[in-house]
């Protein structure tokens, strides 16, 4: 991707004096002319780059402002390294390796440092959502629409949007665009989407308005209960809702009082931590809750 040349191209130039075209040409593949008018994009972007022939020439960022070289320290180089890392345990092309090797600079303190940190961005099966994830980045930079089937809560539906972010949260992978069906904004799941293809359709260039967390969503919307748990689940609260929320009792007892999307999603989360938790409150979700017990208590009578 051009914007990862780009990047490549200046931390080489803020790490060394002078470089030429040519050896940028070979260590990132193209062709001289495109790396001429990369150089032109990066002075667009404000910084002076400065090319001299002949013998003992090259580009160069303009000796006055050579104090802007210490942008990229060690650390904020291994950062960058870290990045790009976590971004190749989910792709299947090995671009962002060969990026990571083109930004170290034979750097031996990046390098060391670089394997200390690893984050794995994938799923528990990478294949599942690398290819979609491939899909999408072609999708959203050629400006083209894609198309698939979703299964959510709600029940299944084929849906066409204008792809505009792909968004790592909540320990999953999200596609965010501009849904034909809907007319407006929507976040969708990776898991939870099939036979996805992108339909070759350019779509009209929008004002895409910034991108929020769609979490709010749930305190707004949704219902708040009370569940009380066992001290011996303390490492599951931990995981899924921190040390703020929940409150600790003196006899050893959790409780959490908590904002949950809907009442399928909060049941759900009861259930999972089986007789280790108890709805304390509302009590009409309490009753609701006893009720869908003893459905399942039906389905498993002899």
């Amino acid at each position: 991707m051009k914007i990862d040349r780009l990047i490549g191209i200046l931390s080489i130039l803020l790490q060394k004096d002078k470089v030429t075209a040519a050896e940028l040409s070979e260590k990132f593949e193209v062709s001289r002319r495109t790396i001429v008018r990369d150089i032109d994009d990066i002075c667009k972007a404000g910084i002076p780059i400065v090319t001299t022939q002949g013998k003992g020439g090259g580009i160069q960022i303009m000796e006055g402002y050579k104090i802007d070289r210490t942008l990229l320290s060690n650390e904020d180089m291994n950062a960058i390294l870290t990045g790009l890392k976590s971004l190749d345990s989910v792709s299947d092309s090995p671009n962002y390796k060969h990026l990571m090797d083109k930004l170290s600079v034979k750097n031996s303190e990046i390098s060391d440092f670089g394997d200390q940190i690893m984050i794995d961005l994938s799923t528990w099966d990478r294949s599942a959502i690398s290819w979609k994830i491939e899909i999408i980045k072609t999708a959203i930079k050629k400006g083209e629409t894609i198309a698939f089937k979703y299964y959510a809560p709600n029940g299944e539906s084929a849906r066409t949007i204008e792809p505009y972010h792909l968004i790592f949260q909540w320990s999953s992978w999200y596609v965010w665009g501009y849904c034909i069906a809907r007319q407006d904004y929507r976040l969708f799941k990776l898991t939870r989407i099939f036979d996805l293809k992108n339909t070759g359709d350019k779509h009209q260039p929008r004002e895409i308005p910034p991108y929020k967390c769609q979490y709010v969503w749930h305190a707004e919307k949704g219902i708040t209960a009370t569940v009380r748990f066992d001290v011996s689940v303390k490492w599951r609260i931990l995981d899924e809702y921190g040390m703020e929320l929940p409150r600790f009792n003196a006899d050893g007892g959790i409780e959490l009082t908590y904002t949950w999307s809907d009442k399928q999603n909060f049941f759900a989360s009861v259930l999972r931590f089986g007789d280790k938790a108890e709805i304390v409150s509302p009590p009409e979700l309490r009753k609701e809750f006893i009720e869908l017990l003893k459905n399942i208590s039906d389905i498993y009578k002899i």
